[in-house]
């Protein structure tokens, strides 16, 4: 019985690009200084986007960051213990709270995105060659497509 070896080869390269992103992602979070916030990349994410989105409430942030409520409402909780975001009535449905970042929760998310992008400009001139350049653009335009992607079946 012969096997086809494409699927194996789409496994082999899923599993590599996972393991960059993962590791990727964690260089990105120590260039930022985000390991410094005591904030963990879930929280870290919601506030971006509140910073981002709001006012916005509960549901649209879990929405937004494809988690449960709960997991949005344990996030937020611990976001305003520390004084990042505050909750007021929402005007138009009173039952809503909508979440709105205090200034420092802005300045906070700001300076991570820029410790990141400065991260990431400096390797892109240190790392890819000027005939290189095109490669990166078509290769975030290809991770760009993956995040947004609404495909059929697999899962676990």
């Amino acid at each position: 019985m012969t096997t086809n070896p494409a699927p194996q080869q789409s496994v082999a390269t899923a599993q590599r690009l996972n393991d960059a992103i993962i590791r990727l992602r964690a260089r990105l979070r120590t260039e930022s200084g985000q390991h410094a916030t005591g904030l963990t990349p879930t929280q870290l994410g919601v506030l971006a986007s509140v910073v981002r989105e709001g006012p916005v409430t509960a549901a649209r942030l879990a929405a937004l960051e494809r988690v449960s409520a709960q997991s949005i409402a344990q996030s937020l909780a611990v976001l305003k213990a520390a004084g990042l975001v505050h909750s007021a009535p929402d005007e138009r449905d009173g039952r809503k709270k909508l979440m709105s970042a205090d200034a420092s929760a802005t300045e906070l998310i700001d300076k991570l995105l820029t410790g990141r992008a400065s991260f990431l400009a400096r390797a892109i001139d240190q790392l890819v060659a000027p005939d290189e350049r095109a490669d990166v653009e078509k290769a975030i335009e290809l991770l760009e497509r993956f995040a947004t992607a609404e495909l059929n079946g697999g899962g676990i």
